[in-house]
């Protein structure tokens, strides 16, 4: 059986992966959306004065949350597809202080030391072994001591993963080439030198479904729809 080819940044180019008919995901305004905001800041939200770097920034949601916020953002993702967009929404939407760049995450070529927060949101699902070894330690060597790595991915033992992934009811991704477990996002940060602050499951944004998800999660491991880990940079 001959393995599927390995997607790579010509995917995210060539494909309508960035400007499909999924427009809960290109619109910032969507309970998508918004759910991702709310969240991925409730596992550590930046400060006024912090520098920061988004990992896979995609349509740039992150950026323009916290450009209003913080000193800095910097969006990094490979795909020049993604870059083009943020950048033309950054046009229509100027910050002073948000800027994009398209470079690998495991290889942005900023200056090291110098951010206080690394953020990846729905990145690690994407990116194969070797690319989240290499994502993670770039995260580490981007953080000031005492900076923090923000991750966001979801479940793989979730409901809805699992029927997604089957093709029933739901269209598999076929983007999400590698999902992780809590262990492994834990030990991906930890490999690197990361202490872990915070480590837990989240609930969906689907009204119902996130009720039980949030009473049932910790007992029922299908219920448990996203993993959320920090990581802190030793100061030592």
């Amino acid at each position: 059986m001959n393995a599927e080819p390995r997607i790579g940044k010509e995917f995210y180019d060539s494909s309508d992966y960035f400007e499909g008919d999924a427009e809960h995901l290109f619109d910032v305004d969507s309970r998508f959306q918004r759910y991702r905001i709310q969240k991925v800041f409730a596992i550590h939200d930046p400060g006024a004065t912090d520098r920061v770097v988004d990992l896979g920034c995609g349509w740039g949601t992150f950026g323009f949350a916290l450009a209003g916020r913080v000193a800095e953002v910097v969006g990094v993702d490979f795909s020049e597809k993604s870059v083009e967009i943020c950048n033309r929404r950054l046009e229509s939407d100027p910050h002073d202080n948000l800027r994009f760049v398209c470079a690998d995450g495991g290889d942005t070529g900023l200056e090291g030391g110098s951010f206080d927060v690394v953020l990846a949101a729905d990145l690690f699902e994407h990116l194969y072994p070797d690319d989240s070894e290499r994502v993670s330690k770039e995260a580490f060597r981007l953080l000031k001591p005492g900076g923090r790595f923000s991750t966001w991915t979801p479940h793989r033992g979730h409901v809805l993963e699992a029927l997604k992934n089957r093709d029933i009811l739901l269209k598999r991704d076929i983007s999400h080439v590698d999902y992780k477990s809590m262990e492994r996002m834990k030990h991906l940060l930890t490999n690197q030198g990361f202490e872990i602050e915070r480590a837990y499951y989240a609930e969906s944004h689907l009204p119902v479904l996130s009720v039980a998800e949030r009473v049932l999660q910790g007992f029922v491991p299908f219920l448990r729809r996203r993993i959320a880990v920090l990581g802190r940079k030793p100061r030592g």
